[in-house]
């Protein structure tokens, strides 16, 4: 191969894994790629066509890839996993299409969701936005589920309430509005408030006690830790510490587990 086109396609391939192994060919010609070079690559397999519009690293994410082939959007919990937040693990995989798009050949266990997005898509995007995945949660997931993820963003700091409210929401999205919290540090602190809420007392997620935060305080005394899989090590060491500090004050501590939360 010519060296000066082995460079170009090198080039190009570390600017594709750049912009996340799979990108729109509009995209790359815009930055000034030729579509020689484009073919060029393909050709001496560096990068894999998608169609016609898109190109990808061969070890791309295998979701976004599929997302390319079926011209589909990655969205609701899928997506959400995408931007780093809590989403309790189903298996399914969410994505999105245009609300009048024709036959999509997506995976078997894949949901297609067809609602009108809060925020238009970009033909060149194939992760929802944040904005859009609280929308389609809203409208699809359980409750505690669709509540955990939009704690995550709030609590992320990925959108505010005040945002959200400024667009169309379904009903069940302002009544996710209106108990959202950016207090829960995760969906299982979530799960705890949803859960103990019958309770009529006072539940404070996220407060600072004897120099550590705690997951809930329950009424004046009572504290409930939620143990996920990194409390292991030096931090389960301290989460100890921290348990007879609150005890010898007069605290009552009760941890519970993932499992105990999620599948008991």
């Amino acid at each position: 191969m010519n060296p000066r086109l082995s460079d170009r396609i090198d080039r190009l391939v570390a600017r594709v894994r750049t912009l996340g192994g799979v990108v729109a060919t509009a995209a790359l010609q815009r930055e000034g790629v030729s579509a020689d070079t484009l073919t060029a690559a393909v050709t001496h397999g560096a990068l894999l066509r998608l169609r016609r519009r898109w190109v990808a690293v061969p070890d791309a994410d295998p979701f976004l890839i599929a997302a390319a082939r079926a011209g589909v959007t990655l969205a609701c919990s899928t997506a959400a996993v995408r931007h780093g937040l809590w989403v309790l693990a189903t298996g399914e995989v969410h994505v999105a299409a245009p609300p009048h798009a024709g036959r999509i050949s997506v995976a078997a266990g894949t949901r297609v969701h067809r609602c009108r997005p809060l925020v238009p898509r970009h033909p060149e995007n194939l992760v929802d936005g944040v904005v859009n995945v609280l929308g389609v949660v809203s409208r699809c997931l359980p409750d505690e589920q669709a509540l955990a993820i939009w704690n995550s963003a709030l609590n992320k700091k990925l959108v505010t309430l005040d945002e959200m409210r400024r667009y169309p929401l379904t009903s069940r999205g302002l009544e996710l509005a209106a108990r959202a919290t950016p207090l829960a540090d995760s969906g299982l602190e979530t799960f705890l408030i949803v859960r103990l809420a019958w309770l009529g007392v006072r539940l404070s997620p996220q407060m600072w006690i004897l120099g550590h935060r705690v997951d809930l305080l329950i009424g004046e005394k009572l504290v409930v830790q939620a143990d996920g899989g990194h409390h292991v090590g030096a931090q389960r060491e301290a989460d100890i510490r921290h348990d007879a500090l609150l005890a010898l004050n007069g605290y009552h501590v009760i941890r519970v587990s993932y499992h105990q939360l999620v599948d008991d």
